[in-house]
């Protein structure tokens, strides 16, 4: 399976206003393959969004190399897409008006840009809600439009992270639903930051167990639950119970530090 993003060394280092110098993450070898769903998964403080910033381009590693086929990120670019926690759509601006706004600004082709965004709209049920601001939503349109906007621009890897904290759990699942089928459909290569673990095991191919003080990857872990998945099954269980008991430790020696 291609690599396409390819992380070797990689260090963050974050110096204070005194001088002292904090690392995020060390020692990261990290390879992400075209067409997977890739959950960072952790504990709060062990670099899980600052591997994503600079895979996104936003942050640039202290040391070591990183690549997205086989160029080196030295900053944000079109064909990584960003979805945030926080939906942050333009509120003077329609659904329709929102989703066509990054294709409009580069210059896209206009016919292929509105029948892209035609599709997607309609496949989360959105397209009846067009002509809405975003006031008038509720929060889990919001948060599809997000995600739709940035599938509008076509980017070649989408990064998540931490889309859906803070909804309540029916719209959460229904969201993971919804992401889901819009990746299978686009055929996208993600990477998403969560700290979910039944999250993680819903849409992961691939997970990526990450330790804190300082971030490191402590396992990478091929998931072998066939889709859909049932988040009630003994296989469901059997491994939500095997990456807590990989996560907890870590979350323990961090609150006890």
């Amino acid at each position: 399976m291609t690599a396409l993003v390819e992380g070797r060394g990689l260090v963050k280092r974050y110096t204070g206003a005194s001088g002292q110098a904090t690392v995020a993450l060390t020692g990261v070898d990290i390879d992400l393959h075209e067409g997977q769903i890739t959950l960072l998964i952790g504990p709060s403080g062990c670099g899980k969004t600052t591997l994503l910033n600079m895979i996104a381009g936003f942050e640039q590693p202290s040391a070591g190399t990183l690549t997205v086929k086989g160029e080196a990120v030295r900053g944000p670019d079109p064909r990584r897409g960003v979805i945030f926690q926080d939906p942050n759509l333009f509120p003077w601006l329609t659904v329709w008006e929102n989703v066509m706004f990054g294709p409009e600004v580069r210059g896209e082709d206009r016919r292929t840009a509105e029948a892209r965004a035609t599709e997607l709209l309609r496949m989360v049920k959105l397209w009846d809600f067009r002509n809405h601001r975003p006031y008038q939503l509720s929060g889990g349109m919001r948060h599809r439009t997000a995600i739709i906007r940035t599938l509008a621009n076509d980017p070649e890897l989408l990064l998540a992270d931490e889309p859906f904290t803070g909804l309540d759990e029916h719209t959460r699942r229904r969201l993971q639903g919804d992401f889901l089928t819009l990746v299978q459909r686009t055929r996208k290569t993600v990477v998403f930051v969560t700290h979910n673990i039944e999250e993680a095991l819903f849409l992961a191919d691939r997970l990526v167990v990450m330790s804190p003080s300082p971030g490191r990857i402590k396992q990478i872990i091929d998931l072998d639950l066939p889709r859909p998945r049932d988040i009630l099954s003994d296989a469901f269980n059997h491994w939500r119970a095997r990456l807590y008991n990989l996560i907890t430790p870590d979350v323990v020696e961090e609150e006890t530090a």
